[in-house]
Order: structure tokens, then sequence, then C-alpha cells
């Protein structure tokens, strides 16, 4: 059953993102409205050291109130390359600048509602450069090991799905099932 996208308008637009009106037919014919949160995409990384160890970033979420474990993450700028965007990221966030990324995951953390694609690399080779340059980000930045972090994902200390995906996915590569 195909959802077909009859044309768009956009009713708010910012650096950040744009609030499209979509004018949707459902697969019976009817016709509805349906807003659309398009995003530019996001890319994070992290680094797994020598003791089994992740790099993870303890922060608040003013918007849900909460807080969590997350990867150094954020916005890629306008025709640059993901990786380069994580690998930036992840030493501005965090003070480590990291050796060659691997793609981890691409996820889709809400497509039901916007188009927000996040790309997740890791590697096992970082440097330590110095204080973050955007300390800001986040109360404390901590090497957890990662055999903890199926019980850290189930009792919530990783809200954030994409964050939580990305965890359980390294925990599988590194740890195994």
């Amino acid at each position: 059953m195909r959802w077909k996208n009859a044309g768009e308008r956009t009713v708010y637009e910012n650096r950040w993102f744009r609030v499209n009106l979509a004018d949707v037919e459902l697969p019976d014919g009817r016709r509805l409205d349906h807003y659309v949160i398009r995003l530019r995409p996001v890319a994070a990384a992290t680094v797994v050291n020598e003791a089994n160890e992740v790099l993870l970033l303890w922060r608040h979420r003013f918007i849900t109130g909460t807080y969590g474990w997350e990867l150094a993450a954020g916005v890629v700028e306008d025709r640059e390359d993901c990786a380069l965007a994580a690998a930036r990221e992840m030493e501005e966030e965090t003070g480590w600048r990291p050796g060659r990324l691997r793609h981890l995951l691409s996820v889709e953390p809400s497509n039901g509602l916007t188009d927000a694609r996040h790309h997740i690399y890791w590697t096992d080779e970082a440097e330590y450069v110095g204080q973050p340059a955007d300390a800001f980000e986040s109360d404390r930045r901590e090497w957890v090991p990662l055999k903890l972090v199926p019980d850290m994902v189930a009792r919530g200390e990783v809200p954030a799905a994409n964050m939580a995906a990305a965890l359980l996915m390294l925990h599988h590569l590194r740890c195994g099932g």
C-alpha cells in the first residue's frame, strides 16, 4: 500500500529544517494534508579503545527533559562528506580526533514525520588533542565498557533511538551476539 505525495508547499523554514504541508493521496484514493519536516543529514562518530570501551557523552536534552548517553553528532554542512562531518563533530565535542572512520549504520529515526537520516561511524584509533571546543554540548565524556551497553539501553540510559541502535550494533560487532 503506497501513499503518493502529490506535492508540497513550505509553511516554515530556517537554517536547520523546513516544515512542509504535503498533499497525500492514500491507496484508496482519499486525499489528506500531512506535515513533513525536512531535515539536513546528521553524522555521528565514536571510538572504541583497546579495552573495548566506547567514548560517550552524557548530556541533557531540554526538549524531552532527559539525560542520556550519546555519541558525538551534528548536522552535515552543505556539500560536506558525512564521514568528514562525523570526524569534525567527534573532535569538537570530545577532544578526540578519530583515525579512519568506518560506517556503522544509517538510520531514519522518525520516518513517519521527517526525512532525517543519521549516518553513524566508528573507529578503533583516535588521538586526544585537548579539551573539546564544544564542551557545552555535554556534562561529561567517559569511556564506557561496551559489555554494559545492552543493560544501559534496557534501563533507558540511551534514550535516543539512533544512539541505542548504534551502540547495540557496536556491542554486537565487538562483543559478539
